[in-house]
């Protein structure tokens, strides 16, 4: 069975910087792993995600070019670092993996089998 857990999450001001780190445990092969994060009152959304050799990954608009994707499949983890934190950041990241859709789908998170717990992430102004 496959588990994903994230950790790094946490209380940072506008401006910082945090990491997160999500470790796959169980026989875990996904084309692409991702992060999306949830907001109170606010549908899931696609941060980042990076495929399987970590040659390709994307970011949603929002967050491009202050955070940065990483997988190591050896440790099997992936990595979330985000930087110039803004408040508009603050939500419950979620790691995810078992993508089963087409390349054209890598932003909805129904496309996704396997889920973890969530680390919060709150960026004070």
């Amino acid at each position: 069975q496959v588990q994903l857990v994230e950790s790094g999450g946490g209380l940072v001001q506008a401006g910082g910087s945090l990491r997160l780190s999500c470790a796959a445990s169980g026989r875990l092969f996904s084309r692409y792993m991702g992060w999306f994060r949830q907001a109170p009152g606010k549908e899931r959304e696609f941060v980042a995600r990076i495929s399987w050799s970590g040659g390709s990954s994307d970011y949603a608009d929002s967050v491009r070019g202050r955070f940065t994707i990483s997988r190591d499949n050896v440790k099997n983890t992936v990595g979330l670092q985000m930087n110039s934190l803004k408040p508009e950041d603050t939500a419950t990241y979620y790691c995810a993996a078992g993508f089963r859709g087409r390349v054209g789908e890598l932003a909805s998170p129904r496309e996704y089998e396997y889920w973890g717990q969530g680390t919060q992430v709150t960026v004070s102004s």
